[in-house]
């Protein structure tokens, strides 16, 4: 059937709706890889009583802000969704889909203007995560698109160039039957010159983490820019993010395959310690102006650092108020979080939700930044920060649909927003980082 494209919705589909008839408005239909304005032939390939899923045929009249895709891959991967489309319209349709998440979801007209910050587009990725499949063939990919499928992968044009040496490296070995069976997950950490690289290998739940020793030996004897290899045990779960949450910590009972269990990584004028297991930012080369674009402008008594992680906000924090609260709940995080930390910097290990209903109202500081991962603060937790005796919060989130449903009850409790980044830290994707700077 053809169809056309009217716009873009949050995580890379296009919306089209089916003709009107006597029974009503026509269904809503997603499909990937198209641009808004395009006229397309496709296919239903799924039917749901609200909404239909189709697959791309031929485009019939393309877009102008269509191009070529940077990447072989394009397509059958899961990871990218947008190469298909300029840069600058990237941009544009995020920017957008932001707006409109906000409107439908937050009930927020923003009546400021969203300040765009553009990234490189290709070799951004510091940190890049793999699978692997050792038998009956050696493969490492990432998941076919809608599918826990490996698709085969030997180069990743949005990888920085050591992890992309990195890469070859392991299909290198893997193809000489180095890999062990037990080894299912790599991880990829490079430093900020990308010239050094820590990295991280998973097992199947159950397995001697002792099997990868000499796969992860033979890898640093391969590049020597490797720092340090470290065996992670994984939970038994379907949930990809939960799979690659180490069960262990590299300072507790975590073995080091070969070499350190850290990296150290400079942004601005602070160094950051970063374990194995422990989050950092993705984009090597944004994560400074985040950080700016955060905390810049402010400063005073108190604040308090939320999801804190090894200190990316709470160092430059640190400058700029007499006391720092950081609150982080990982025990890789947070141990490098203690290491990082000056001295006005109180580090705690604590889930947010626990510390807000615990010591929420006993507290009144200066400033609140929260920077939770992608299932947002949640409600108990969006709800205790409202009832916090704080003036100022800063939100940085990774998924505008949490954020706008956090936002509205903030918005509720008397919040307004002054400042509205978008950050493009995951360029190809349709993935995009958000910082609201709210005031009471």
């Amino acid at each position: 059937m053809q169809l056309e494209i009217e716009k873009l919705v949050y995580g890379g589909d296009g919306l089209c709706r089916l003709p009107a008839d006597d029974k009503g408005p026509g269904k809503t239909i997603f499909l990937p890889f198209v641009v808004p304005g395009e006229k397309v032939d496709a296919t239903i390939v799924e039917s749901r009583p609200g909404f239909a899923r189709a697959r791309l045929g031929q485009v019939l009249e393309p877009s102008p802000e269509r191009i070529e895709p940077g990447c072989p891959y394009f397509g059958p991967c899961g990871g990218c969704q947008y190469q298909h489309i300029d840069y600058p319209a990237q941009l544009r349709y995020k920017a957008e889909i932001l707006r409109e998440t906000l409107r439908r979801t937050a009930k927020l007209e923003l009546q400021t203007e969203i300040q765009v910050h553009a990234a490189e587009p290709w070799h951004y990725r510091n940190r890049t995560r793999m699978r692997v499949q050792s038998t009956p063939a050696f493969q490492l990919g990432y998941h076919r698109n809608a599918s826990h499928q490996i698709l085969p992968v030997e180069k990743c044009p949005i990888s920085s160039a050591l992890i992309n040496h990195a890469i070859r490296s392991v299909w290198t070995l893997g193809n000489d039957g180095a890999a062990p069976p037990s080894l299912h997950g790599i991880q990829f950490f490079a430093n900020q010159e990308d010239q050094q690289m820590l990295v991280e290998l998973y097992v199947r739940p159950g397995s001697d983490a002792r099997e990868c020793q000499p796969f992860a030996a033979a890898l640093h004897e391969l590049m020597p820019s490797i720092q340090g290899v470290v065996v992670f045990a994984t939970a038994a779960a379907d949930d990809d993010s939960r799979q690659f949450a180490p069960l262990t910590s590299v300072h507790g009972d975590a073995g080091v395959a070969i070499g350190k269990a850290e990296l150290q990584y400079r942004v601005g004028d602070h160094d950051f310690q970063v374990s194995a297991g422990s989050f950092f930012q993705t984009n090597r080369f944004l994560v400074e102006e985040l950080a700016r674009a955060a905390i810049d402008g402010y400063k005073g008594r108190a604040a308090l650092d939320l999801y804190a992680g090894v200190g990316l906000f709470t160092l430059p924090l640190s400058l700029r108020f007499d006391d720092v609260l950081a609150v982080e709940a990982s025990p890789n995080s947070v141990a490098d979080l203690r290491h990082n930390a000056p001295r006005n910097v109180r580090p705690t290990r604590a889930t947010t939700e626990a510390f807000l209903t615990e010591r929420g109202m006993k507290l009144a500081p200066d400033l609140v930044i929260a920077d939770p991962p992608r299932a947002g603060l949640g409600d108990k937790t969006s709800r205790a920060l409202a009832r916090m005796s704080v003036p100022r919060v800063i939100y940085v989130s990774c998924d505008p649909a949490t954020l706008a449903r956090d936002l509205r009850i903030l918005l509720e409790s008397g919040f307004k927003v002054e400042q509205a980044h978008l950050f493009d830290l995951f360029p190809q994707t349709a993935h995009l980082e958000t910082v609201l700077h709210l005031a009471r």
